[in-house]
């Protein structure tokens, strides 16, 4: 799989996850998604802070230096306008970022920048669908942000679920690679 088309793909993926932020209907915020004991403005809170951390990372700085400052309600009273604020910053700042080869520490380890916008790419995907799915929002997500998500997850396998970040994998029989993805992040595509 050609890490670069992953970076090249997150100002897509985030414009999809933007689009469907900005749909969500004020009564639909505190709704239940697909993430287990989050709601959609969990979700979205919780993407915002991710996005927070990407210019900090990006730089050079490692968790330690950007300390708990994320923690907590990162949205607000205005869910949208925290999101645009932080996916602006993060995609600024991939879009600086001179090579895919460049160091980013992450919980794990210092990997390169590929490893992680793979990670992020598969973020804006999933939990779109979370999003569109709590708020019930049309569910379709970028085909080609879904293609390299598949190929990025499923060489994992079982160590997805054990990695903690995903619940096990769902069972399908759907040929659809869009259902393959939520299947492999543990969720029921249908």
């Amino acid at each position: 799989m050609d890490m670069v088309s992953n970076r090249s793909l997150l100002p897509v993926a985030a414009a999809r996850f933007t689009a469907a932020v900005r749909a969500v209907p004020p009564d639909r915020w505190n709704d239940p998604t697909p993430c287990s004991e989050w709601s959609v403005r969990d979700v979205v809170n919780h993407m915002t802070g991710e996005h927070l951390w990407v210019p900090h990372l990006l730089a050079g700085q490692t968790l330690e230096d950007v300390g708990d400052r994320y923690d907590g309600d990162n949205v607000g009273t205005d869910p949208v306008a925290a999101w645009e604020s932080a996916v602006t910053a993060s995609l600024a700042a991939w879009q600086a970022l001179p090579s895919d080869e460049e160091p980013v520490h992450l919980s794990f380890g210092r990997v390169p920048a590929s490893l992680y916008a793979s990670q992020m790419l598969v973020d804006l995907t999933v939990h779109c669908w979370d999003v569109a799915r709590g708020a019930g929002l049309d569910e379709t997500l970028v085909p080609e942000a879904v293609s390299a998500v598949l190929a990025f997850l499923e060489p994992q396998g079982a160590a997805l679920a054990e990695s903690g970040y995903f619940a096990a994998a769902v069972d399908t029989t759907s040929a659809d690679a869009q259902d393959r993805v939520l299947a492999l992040s543990g969720r029921d595509p249908s």
